[in-house]
């Protein structure tokens, strides 16, 4: 095949950014999860997917994520200076297929039938060069309807990712006929993998027609195919967010492997170098994450004495090691991970725990974004809650009253509009204000800058439940006014 032929298609970026990132709390959240963290660098791992596709002949990506995240996956486009095609806020978690389906079936809307390029948003790649020449090496094979999955070249034998068999090879030595899948084989078979060769980690990474995998689907899954088509027929758009009908809900889950790559005869692997790492425990951050002398990883306010082959990261205060080998030490401002190195598979099972025991520190973190901006909860007690809230210039809160309690703010940074029953007026740093109990009330942002408020809350019931809506420029107002967070 020609390579040049990759010219005439543009692709069709597609990324997922609705996984849990469960063992890598507590930095990660069920609301907060690890696609959303700087966990290599300076920005975030759905900045970093985004970055990537710079240089590649694509069109604007489509991010698939849950309804709950959207607002994060938008200000992190922003961020990025990236106009997504769509934001599909999938209703519920249904694991890739369907999440794919949905993006096909969008994609061959008005007759076309766009390269998907489907990529995880929580992936590292180290080699984003070698990125790119796989994408492009992969795209004439696509193109004459073959379904291409990434296959990164293995530097030790890891039992927690996904492995490719490569059978017979193309004229193209990188890409081979795929013979067979195994999902996390045990240490043992994973060693007899990497030294036979011949074996790549599976990525997650794919790309093929919309047609080609559709066509597929109505093959192996056509209950999904069937579930999405009706939930992409009856979509609705809110604020720029797509919503699928309500068929989505009783898609069955299933990914994108198990569906159609493993049944598939039309499966292709690209072999790469591409540095790629699924960072979903703290071992695998350690493996690509820059270390000290001492073989540890740090970050943040940290002092290690005699301490080696750790991870050790602070959030929010001093963290102080002393002799420590082999140990994961992470510190966040509502909860500290102590774990020996060679459990860091099994944090989930901590996870677990706090779910059963009806705990909220695995689900929420101590900031919560908003579309206005985000909130930080600094401290809280009986009758009394104190929050530093920042709204993004010219953005604003809904327009709101609480039952049950009462809010004093005091300016630190910026300019406040306050609406407070038939006033409005405007504070500035160290100018504050007070709104009594069952009293409409707005904070907005009128200046340049972000601003900084200091957000007292003082009575009985301190809940996110306790908000009355009347306006809201970001459509969360309901026809009673209940519910919801700020």
């Amino acid at each position: 095949m020609d390579h040049a032929d990759t010219r005439r298609s543009r692709l069709q970026p597609v990324i997922l950014a609705g996984g849990s990132g469960t063992r890598l709390w507590p930095l990660s959240r069920e609301l907060y999860p690890k696609q959303f963290l700087k966990l290599i660098g300076d920005r975030t791992m759905l900045q970093h997917t985004l970055a990537r596709l710079d240089g590649l002949p694509h069109e604007a990506p489509v991010i698939v994520c849950n309804e709950e995240h959207r607002f994060v996956v938008a200000e992190q486009c922003r961020l990025e200076g990236i106009e997504p095609g769509a934001i599909v806020l999938e209703p519920a978690r249904r694991s890739t297929a369907p999440a794919v389906a949905l993006a096909a079936l969008r994609g061959m809307r008005g007759g076309a039938d766009p390269l998907l390029l489907v990529l995880a948003a929580d992936a590292h790649v180290g080699n984003e060069d070698a990125f790119r020449a796989s994408v492009r090496r992969a795209m004439p094979f696509a193109d004459d309807g073959r379904l291409m999955v990434f296959g990164a070249l293995p530097t030790y034998a890891e039992p927690g990712y996904g492995y490719i068999r490569r059978g017979q090879a193309s004229a193209d030595p990188c890409v081979a006929e795929v013979a067979a899948f195994t999902e996390k084989p045990s240490k043992t078979v994973a060693e007899r993998y990497v030294a036979e060769g011949g074996y790549t980690w599976n990525c997650g990474m794919f790309l093929f027609r919309a047609s080609t995998y559709l066509d597929e689907m109505q093959t192996f899954r056509p209950d999904i195919l069937k579930a999405c088509t009706e939930a992409v027929a009856d979509e609705t758009r809110d604020l720029g967010f797509v919503r699928p009908g309500k068929a989505f809900l009783d898609c069955p889950a299933d990914s994108v492997d198990y569906a159609v790559m493993e049944r598939t005869d039309k499966a292709m692997v690209v072999a790469t170098d591409m540095g790629w790492a699924d960072i979903g425990s703290w071992d695998a951050l350690a493996a690509v994450a820059p270390r000290d002398d001492a073989g540890n990883v740090v970050r943040g306010d940290v002092i290690a004495l005699d301490t080696h082959n750790s991870i050790l990261l602070s959030s929010d205060r001093l963290v102080a090691a002393l002799g420590l080998r082999d140990v994961v030490l992470v510190e966040t401002p509502d909860a500290v991970l102590a774990a020996d190195r060679s459990r860091a598979q099994d944090v989930k099972a901590l996870v677990d725990a706090m779910e059963a025991d009806s705990r909220t520190e695995h689900r929420l973190h101590t900031t919560a974004y908003r579309p206005w901006g985000h909130a930080e909860t600094i401290k809280g007690g009986t009758g009394f809650l104190v929050k530093r809230i920042t709204v993004s210039p010219g953005e604003s809160l809904s327009l709101q009253l609480h039952r049950h309690r009462a809010e004093h703010w005091v300016v630190v940074r910026g300019q406040a509009e306050v609406t407070r029953g038939d006033e409005q007026f405007t504070l500035r740093p160290d100018e504050s204000t007070y709104i009594p109990v069952g009293t409409r009330h707005r904070l907005g942002n009128p200046g340049p800058e972000p601003l900084v408020v200091i957000e007292v809350q003082v009575g009985e019931t301190l809940s996110e439940d306790d908000i009355e809506r009347f306006d809201d420029r970001y459509g969360r107002a309901k026809p009673d006014g209940r519910g919801g967070a700020e």
